[in-house]
């Protein structure tokens, strides 16, 4: 592993709600390290994107961080005046993520440190301007750059992002673009900033599969071009299977089982992660419905005792419905918080339809 970059730490996010509170993230422990690509999975409502709307600070405005803290340790130079800094136990600097709150340390942070590619290109890009224009604006905000100098460098962004007559596009609306197109300015417009760590929210969702996969491949280039570290958030495991190093897996506000994305794949150990991986339409038998997950997600809103998941899980143990499980190392890079790891519980072998990811491998995407 690289050194890491941002990590988390105990991490309570609450929305507040006509008098009610919602406790949306419940201690969340992750690294992040430098260089790598982590994705992060779960069904909807599962905490994935506020997770890491704290990572650039655009939390709703009824939602609080209630405990933890947000380690990056890419910038402590801009903020060591700042309250938020400080140094770890051996040495390094970083700056806390969760301690800021004016709007000005924010925008140092926001698109030249930490970047997002938003879900929807078309609600994002602005339709009053050009896309020349909108990429210029990232150039002059986060560099300095004007006049000349900034389109020749947008130009210079359009061809790395493999548009088409750059010149052209340059003087184009958003609504003149197809989808894929869009969300290849939307990408242009995140690395013109030269972020250490880019997030990408659903990235491509409302792509076809041709473009999708071109996507997928134009990030994998700029990753390594630029040395970013990317952040996924998907509900589709096949992108997890084309790009991920790592995987996070959340449900309830909660991260139940990370590991190499190898690891997730073919050694799963959380219940919720087999249920998952059951789902994909690769696994289904030809004349049978394709396996879906029994029940609902737990009511954020009130109290969870014991495991989130047990009252989905047709292998939970009876102190599933009483007691959090604690995580249990699989390996030094894989853990998984469910009670079937303890060395006193029965031993419950993994649905066999998971067996066929072995034999299945780099087609789980296709």
């Amino acid at each position: 592993m690289n050194r890491t970059i941002l990590s988390v730490r105990g991490l309570h996010v609450c929305f507040f709600l006509r008098g009610r509170t919602l406790h949306a993230l419940r201690g969340i422990d992750l690294d992040v390290y430098e260089g790598e690509s982590l994705a992060i999975v779960g069904e909807s409502g599962s905490g994935k994107s506020v997770l890491n709307k704290n990572f650039i600070g655009l939390l709703d405005q009824n939602g609080r961080i209630t405990e933890g803290s947000i380690r990056y340790y890419g910038m402590y130079d801009k903020m060591k005046h700042n309250p938020a800094g400080g140094t770890d136990e051996e040495g390094r600097p970083y700056c806390d993520l969760a301690k800021i709150a004016r709007r000005e340390d924010w925008l140092r942070i926001r698109g030249s440190e930490i970047c997002m590619i938003p879900q929807d290109p078309m609600t994002s890009l602005n339709p009053l301007k050009t896309i020349g224009w909108q990429i210029s604006e990232a150039l002059m905000l986060h560099h300095g750059m004007k006049g000349q100098m900034a389109k020749d460098e947008t130009l210079h962004i359009l061809e790395e992002v493999r548009i088409d007559h750059p010149e052209k596009r340059y003087h184009q609306y958003p609504h003149e673009l197809s989808g894929g197109m869009r969300q290849r300015i939307v990408i242009a417009i995140a690395i013109a900033c030269q972020p250490k760590i880019l997030i990408c929210d659903e990235p491509t969702t409302a792509l076809d599969v041709t473009i999708q996969a071109q996507v997928l491949e134009l990030l994998k280039e700029l990753k390594s071009k630029y040395n970013l570290t990317i952040i996924f958030i998907t509900h589709d495991l096949g992108v997890v299977a084309s790009i991920a190093d790592r995987v996070a897996v959340m449900y309830a506000g909660d991260i139940v089982e990370i590991g190499m994305a190898e690891e997730i794949f073919y050694e799963p150990r959380h219940p919720y992660t087999w249920a998952l991986l059951s789902s994909l339409p690769q696994l289904g038998q030809r004349g049978e419905e394709l396996y879906a997950i029994k029940g609902t997600p737990p009511n954020l809103f009130t109290e969870i005792q014991g495991d989130a998941f047990a009252a989905r899980n047709p292998h939970a143990l009876k102190i599933d419905h009483l007691e959090q499980p604690p995580y249990f190392d699989v390996s030094p890079t894989h853990r998984a918080r469910t009670w079937l790891l303890d060395e006193r519980a029965p031993k419950v072998e993994p649905p066999p339809a998971l067996k066929k990811l072995r034999t299945l491998g780099g087609a789980v995407h296709d």
